[in-house]
């Protein structure tokens, strides 16, 4: 390879580099801002009636909710505190592709309602997006697990370093905190993983 050779494919790179990351970028700030628009107009609007909306464990009409329950919180101080664990574990998830952060959130957001709507406590009202963030989380260590590659060891150590201590919130250790919601939807993440990357044929290594 001659010198314009590698100069043009360092170029090559760094452009599909920053376009990838714009890419990216506009996916998580249009959902983010998505949230934040709703949390926006049912609070200072509809004085909180979008909640009604959630997840009521083990009412048939309400299973639909099991779709929209992620996109509505409790409040500023609730949205708040799932905003940037969602930015920085859907950016890990998207590292490889973009595309995976849909796939993975549709597993989790399921698994997350149905475990809420099966297993949730009676006359309660379930929603928020951190079914979702416990599944980003559970997809990236098993992803790890399953594909043993350093670049997916690396990205699970990563989010365990920096939200290890969220798997406390699968236990039913807080009152008032959706901890079925976390289980499941950490479930439906390495479900995910177990789909999107366990499944594929294991290579033997001779020597």
């Amino acid at each position: 390879m001659t010198r314009i050779d590698w100069r043009e494919t360092a170029l090559a790179r760094t452009t599909n580099l920053r376009l990838r990351l714009l890419r990216q970028g506009i996916v998580l700030g249009t959902i983010v801002g998505s949230l934040w628009l709703i949390e926006i107009v049912d609070a200072l609007l509809l004085h909180g009636a979008l909640d009604g909306f959630g997840i009521q464990p083990r009412t048939l009409t309400s299973l639909p909710a099991v779709l929209v329950a992620p996109f509505l919180h409790a409040g500023f101080g609730h949205l708040l505190a799932n905003t940037i664990p969602f930015i920085v574990l859907g950016l890990l998830v998207m590292w490889r592709r973009t595309s995976d952060l849909f796939v993975v959130a549709l597993y989790a957001a399921v698994g997350a309602g149905l475990g809420v709507w099966l297993f949730g406590g009676a006359h309660t009202i379930h929603l928020g997006i951190s079914g979702v963030i416990f599944g980003l989380l559970g997809y990236l260590l098993a992803r790890g697990y399953y594909e043993r590659s350093a670049y997916a060891i690396a990205l699970g150590l990563v989010a365990l370093f920096l939200y290890g201590g969220m798997l406390w919130g699968v236990l039913p250790l807080q009152q008032g905190v959706s901890w079925q919601g976390h289980l499941f939807g950490f479930v439906g993440g390495v479900v995910a993983a177990y789909m999107m990357v366990g499944r594929r044929p294991t290579t033997l290594a001779t020597t």
